[in-house]
């Protein structure tokens, strides 16, 4: 919905008495992890109800592409849609026991169905794609095997390193985020998982924001992709050692690293990567005895994608820094275009997503098939689908219903009969949100605001508070990828989202982590077709984006139903996107 003339409507209409809200402060008997739905994860065992589907894909060169999916269990009563079988520990994943105590002392106790299907191929060493909804456990996911793994490195003996005396004997984990509050959230729940002692396993720093590198050596780094690179470029020296050093590298939030703003800095730290294991596995005891198989007069094939050609092309810029800092001298530029894209791995790259939507050449699905062909694609029962833990109320509202039916839909959250509220209110714009809380002080309700134009300590703030005390908090599409909030049983869209990625990303604030949860959309007249579109998907069980024309791009499908016939409306009648 669109929030029309919001400041002039409240002259003209009845409210009516302030709704009583329950801001009482949640006392906190257990960790946040514990309260937190992602604190039940999971992982696939024979008893584990998981059927995984290898779906072989030919490639113009013959690779396969290599998909593991967790079918969803059925509906009969006493089947669980979020955690593992009661059978599904997570010492049978192949974790080590000083993990799982740790684990157990943050009170996680059980797996949930993502995490047992994702953690065995992780600590496999094989690249990982993990495709899977809102809510259902991907940070601790990767952060639960890639700490084993760092833990203890002599446990996975099929990832040692060939060439050893050319790899640091610190081993690092790189995980990128695309904003700061989503890093420290990272950090945070990395270091709930603490020893005996009560001491975290391992160093976890986020280098991003205002935070620069750490004195002490990290085990895992938690970054933005333009402030990781503000670090390591200046000295290539240090770019050298950094790139070396990193063992496991996580794309947290991949669709969105991998496309838009994010995208050439994402790919040129992929290419800076895997040119150093390239590096490594020329210069490796293996690329000694048979030298002749990594060059090629003719290596590369006639039907090379645009991409292919940038990574050559990146590769003999990095190629350059790192042949300056003094171990690539035997390789040199002319000859690193001809090096085939066989090598010996010595990197484990995992990219992990909420929405991967893979249809068309430039999305971001498309984009890992192509660019990780062989790695192990493993996707969650309702990615792009609806949860059955969600129930979702649709209002249609007019310019003289849309403020009655907000105070209305907030209302309802707060009669929601737990001891501490928290709703989420959507919109489109800043200019919309300032409208909306408006609206609601005038009413009597007080709430957070959350947007890019209040600055990063308020929002960290406001996080805090509303995570302690509940309450209403209105905000754009900033507040809806990766902020984990336990315990939102309420999300209402005051303005109706212009894309399938923002609808999922915004309702997926709620039911997380098996919980039930309360979806209130508001649309008008406008988005009527969109809405029935939505609504026919979900009772055929569709994905969200199969309603709408396959010619169309996953992010512009709603747009293109929705916000068209929204554009011929006047600027002076509305706040909108």
């Amino acid at each position: 919905m669109l929030v029309y003339r919001s400041a002039s409507m409240l002259h003209f209409h009845k409210l009516s008495p302030p709704p009583k809200l329950l801001l009482s402060r949640l006392k906190h008997s257990c960790s946040y992890i514990s309260s937190s739905p992602l604190s039940s994860l999971s992982s696939p065992t024979s008893s584990l109800r998981i059927r995984l589907f290898w779906l072989n894909q030919s490639s113009r060169r013959g690779n396969r592409f290599s998909t593991a999916a967790a079918a969803a269990l059925s509906d009969k009563v006493g089947n669980d849609t979020f955690f593992a079988d009661e059978g599904v520990s997570w010492a049978s994943l192949g974790l080590s026991d000083r993990l799982c105590r740790a684990i157990s002392n943050a009170r996680i106790e059980r797996p949930s169905l993502v995490q047992a299907a994702c953690i065995p191929s992780i600590l496999s060493g094989k690249d990982v794609v993990v495709a899977a909804e809102t809510g259902s456990g991907k940070t601790h996911t990767y952060l639960v095997p890639l700490i084993d793994k760092l833990c203890n490195p002599l446990d996975h003996p099929k990832e040692s390193d060939s060439d050893q005396g050319l790899v640091p004997s610190h081993r690092l984990s790189l995980v990128l985020c695309p904003n700061v509050l989503l890093c420290e959230q990272v950090v945070r729940m990395a270091s709930y998982l603490c020893d005996d002692n009560g001491e975290p396993l391992l160093k976890v720093t986020a280098v991003c924001g205002r935070q620069g590198w750490p004195v002490d050596q990290p085990d895992i780094v938690v970054s933005t992709p333009a402030a990781l690179l503000n670090y390591i470029d200046p000295k290539k020296q240090r770019k050298l050692n950094f790139v070396r050093g990193v063992k496991y590298v996580v794309f947290d939030e991949a669709d969105m690293l991998l496309c838009g703003s994010f995208q050439n800095q994402v790919i040129r730290l992929i290419n800076m990567l895997r040119f150093d294991e390239k590096q490594l596995s020329q210069l490796s005891k293996s690329a000694a005895d048979s030298p002749r198989e990594f060059f090629s007069e003719d290596d590369k094939p006639q039907n090379e994608s645009t991409f292919e050609e940038n990574e050559d092309f990146e590769d003999d810029n990095e190629a350059e820094d790192l042949e300056e800092g003094g171990e690539a001298g035997s390789i040199s530029r002319k000859d690193w275009r001809r090096v085939r894209k066989d090598y010996v791995r010595s990197k484990q790259y995992i990219f992990v997503a909420a929405t991967l939507p893979v249809n068309g050449k430039k999305t971001a699905g498309a984009l890992l098939k192509h660019m990780f062909p062989d790695a192990n694609w493993i996707s969650g029962n309702y990615l792009h689908r609806h949860n059955p833990r969600l129930q979702q109320r649709w209002v249609e509202v007019t310019v003289d219903t849309q403020v009655d039916k907000l105070i209305d839909a907030v209302n309802q959250g707060s009669r929601s009969g737990v001891d501490v509220s928290r709703t989420m209110i959507f919109a489109n714009t800043v200019d919309a949100v300032e409208a909306v809380a408006k609206i609601l002080e005038r009413a009597g309700t007080e709430c957070y605001r959350y947007h890019k134009d209040t600055s990063l300590e308020e929002r960290a703030k406001t996080l805090v508070d509303f995570r302690e005390k509940g309450g209403i908090f209105v905000c754009t599409d900033a507040a809806a990828r990766g902020v984990d909030v336990p315990n939102v049983s309420h999300v209402i869209q005051a303005d109706f989202a212009t894309s399938a990625v923002d609808f999922l990303h915004r309702i997926g604030r709620t039911a997380r982590a098996g919980q039930y949860g309360l979806v209130t959309s508001l649309y008008t007249e406008s988005n009527r077709n969109l809405v029935d579109a939505i609504r026919q998907a979900k009772k055929l069980g569709q994905p969200v984006e199969s309603a709408f024309s396959r010619k169309r791009s996953f992010r512009n499908k709603l747009k293109k139903r929705g916000s068209s016939e929204v554009r011929d409306a006047s600027a002076n009648e509305m706040v909108r996107v």
